[in-house]
C-alpha cells in the first residue's frame, strides 16, 4: 500500500519528550513551564538544514551507533515513479555493477536512500546538536514530527551527545530520530555500489538524493576531519565513479546524432 503524505494520521505520533512539562496533557510545551532547554541531535540533513529556530548549535558525536544509508525515502529524496536509466560508455567493463543497477528499473515505488543509525558498540556518529528553548521547543518538535516521523518513518530516542569543543565537561542528553527495521520504509543493508546507483536515480521534494549524499560528506570532511565514516565515503566514491559513465553516454549520443550518416550504395 502506498503511503499518502496527505494523511499523517495513519502513522502514530511519537510519545512526548520527557523534558516537556508533565502538566501539559497534549505534550505541547508551554514556555513558562519548561524545566530545561532541549537538545536535538541531527546526523543527516539536519546538519545543514534544520528547518526550525534554535538558540545554539554544537558539532559533536554520540557513542554506540554507526550511520547507515539503510532508510528508504519516497518523499524528501525519492519518489513513487519508476526510473529507467541506461549507462554505457568509457569504463563500462570495470563497472559492471553500475550498469546492472542502472539498466533495469527499481521496483515501484522508487525510494531514495537516506541515513539512519545502527547500534554498534565501539562506534560513534558525528553530527550537530541544536539547543531549543521556550517556545522553540514546541515549534521544533511539531515540525520534526511531521518531517522525520510522519513523512520519514523515524522514531525518537534519548542519547548522550559529546560536544567537539575541548572545554566541554559532561555529555548532553539529546533527542535523536532513528529509523528502525520495523518501519515500512526501511530498506536495510546493501553494497555501497548498489546504494550509490540507487541514489543517482532518486529525487524528491527536498531535492536530488545526490545532493543529500554530497552535503553530508562535505559536512564530515570540513567540520569533522579527524573522524572516520567508511560507509559514507565509500558510497561517495562509488557514486563519483559511476557518474562519468552516465555523462559519457549522453555526450556520445549527442555526438552520434550530429554526425551525418553516409548513404549506402
Amino acid at each position: 500500500m502506498k503511503r499518502d503524505p496527505q494523511r499523517p494520521e495513519e502513522r502514530p505520533e511519537p510519545p512526548p519528550h520527557p523534558l516537556l512539562s508533565p502538566s501539559s496533557p497534549s505534550g505541547q510545551a508551554e514556555g513558562a513551564e519548561l524545566a530545561a532547554p532541549l537538545w536535538i541531535f541531527g546526523y543527516g540533513s539536519l546538519v545543514w538544514r534544520p528547518g526550525f529556530e534554535f538558540t545554539s548549535r554544537k558539532v559533536g558525536f554520540i557513542r554506540g551507533y554507526s550511520r547507515r544509508f539503510w532508510q528508504g525515502d519516497t518523499f524528501h529524496r525519492g519518489s513513487e515513479k519508476t526510473v529507467r536509466r541506461a549507462a554505457r560508455g568509457r569504463g563500462a567493463r570495470s563497472r559492471g555493477w553500475a550498469l546492472t543497477a542502472l539498466l533495469f528499473p527499481f521496483p515501484c515505488p522508487q525510494p531514495g536512500r537516506v541515513v539512519t543509525l545502527l547500534e554498534d558498540r565501539g562506534a560513534c556518529t558525528w553530527g550537530v546538536a541544536y539547543e531549543v528553548r521556550g517556545e522553540q521547543i514546541a515549534a521544533s518538535l511539531e515540525y520534526l514530527n511531521m518531517r522525520e516521523a510522519v513523512l520519514g518513518g523515524y522514531d525518537t530516542k534519548l542519547v548522550k551527545f559529546h560536544p567537539q569543543e575541548k572545554d566541554a565537561e559532561e555529555p548532553i542528553l539529546a533527542l535523536v530520530y532513528i529509523a528502525t527495521p520495523q518501519n515500512p520504509s526501511y530498506l536495510g543493508p546493501a553494497s555501497e555500489e548498489d546504494i550509490a546507483a540507487q541514489i543517482i536515480v532518486s529525487s524528491g521534494c527536498a531535492g536530488h538524493n545526490i545532493e543529500y549524499l554530497l552535503r553530508l560528506a562535505d559536512f564530515m570532511r570540513y567540520f569533522c576531519p579527524q573522524a572516520e565514516d567508511k560507509h559514507l565515503f565509500s558510497i561517495e566514491e562509488a557514486l563519483i565513479s559511476i557518474l562519468p559513465c552516465l555523462y559519457y553516454t549522453e555526450e556520445s549520443l549527442e555526438e552520434t546524432a550530429s554526425v551525418p550518416q553516409k548513404s549506402k550504395g
